[in-house]
């Protein structure tokens, strides 16, 4: 048994894929495990991680036979780690030297801490920049953890225990935001989460898929879904609850907006029906009283009505230039 496996789902990423395995190959705690997953790579991906493996027997390959997404191949490396800890590395990002000594040492000293965040870094051709942490503790209860998770006040990369790991495996909804619910599920049971002096580099390309035109945009509604669905089959109480709902529902208004205002790209039938889901679905008893006072946030008494607010709304917006 190891004392961190570290999962790196790869994905035509020959490009940057050697410098991310340096970074892991290269950590102060050498008892580790890197479980590479290759999620059907077309490029010259395979052929980097059998070098690597072959120089290395702490590299661990998997080969997807379809490209899933990394949620998906990120489980299959769960499923086989045997270690004290878990974390999982972006292909294309790095760790410093002493990234995962640095974790291991602060839950080896916290038994009752389950998660532990590194200091994250955005990095790329224009510098590098410090993650904008909106709170500066260098602890927090589990529930203070997800609550800060809602609008990434703090960050969701970390390192934690194994039976997190198995317990809340990656949520595979959607291919693009599902894995948040991940994070916020690990750091809600952890009952501490803290910070440590190891960095994450995260590699900034150009516009995010999450910020495009596009309908996987509408992606969101269903991975808040999912998160709301585990939070109530895991007893979770009022108060975590109606942080979660008045979130999902701040994400169905401005996902409102963005279908109004990108209606060409989208399937307009689909997307209304995927929005009267959602507003069915969030229990609207548990919204603040300042935002359902607020227009553009009322929950009307009919999706109908409620979709007539949105397109008056997008309107007054669109002549506010806003």
């Amino acid at each position: 048994m190891s004392r961190v496996t570290v999962l790196v789902a790869a994905y035509n990423a020959g490009k940057y894929i050697g410098e991310c395995l340096d970074s892991l190959t290269g950590q102060t705690l050498k008892d580790i495990r890197i479980i590479c997953i290759d999620d059907a790579s077309t490029d010259s991906t395979p052929s980097i991680l059998r070098r690597y493996a072959a120089a290395d027997n702490r590299v661990t390959i998997l080969e997807c036979i379809e490209n899933r997404g990394q949620a998906v191949a990120r489980n299959m490396g769960i499923e086989v780690a045997d270690s004290d800890y878990i974390t999982m590395v972006d292909a294309d990002d790095i760790l410093s030297p002493d990234a995962l000594e640095s974790a291991v040492s602060v839950l080896d000293a916290h038994p009752g801490t389950g998660s532990v965040l590194f200091r994250l870094v955005w990095f790329g051709e224009k510098g590098q920049t410090p993650y904008p942490m909106r709170s500066d503790k260098a602890m927090w209860s589990g529930q203070e953890a997800f609550e800060l998770t809602l609008d990434w006040s703090i960050h969701g990369l970390y390192v934690s225990r194994t039976e997190l790991f198995r317990k809340w495996p990656y949520d595979t909804t959607c291919r693009l935001y599902s894995d948040d619910n991940t994070t916020r599920m690990h750091y809600l049971h952890s009952g501490t989460v803290r910070m440590c002096d190891g960095t994450y580099y995260y590699r900034q390309h150009g516009e995010s898929l999450t910020n495009r035109i596009s309908p996987l945009r509408l992606d969101l509604l269903e991975a808040n879904t999912s998160m709301a669905r585990q939070l109530r089959e895991t007893g979770q109480g009022r108060e975590v609850l109606a942080a979660f709902e008045r979130e999902r529902w701040i994400n169905l208004t401005g996902i409102c907006m963005f279908w109004l205002r990108h209606r060409e790209v989208m399937d307009r039938e689909s997307a209304s029906e995927r929005f009267r889901a959602v507003w069915r679905d969030v229990d609207r008893s548990l919204l603040p009283a300042g935002l359902k006072l607020k227009f553009g946030y009322w929950p009307c008494l009919s999706f109908r009505t409620y979709l007539l607010q949105m397109k008056i709304y997008s309107a007054l917006r669109g002549m506010l230039g806003k």
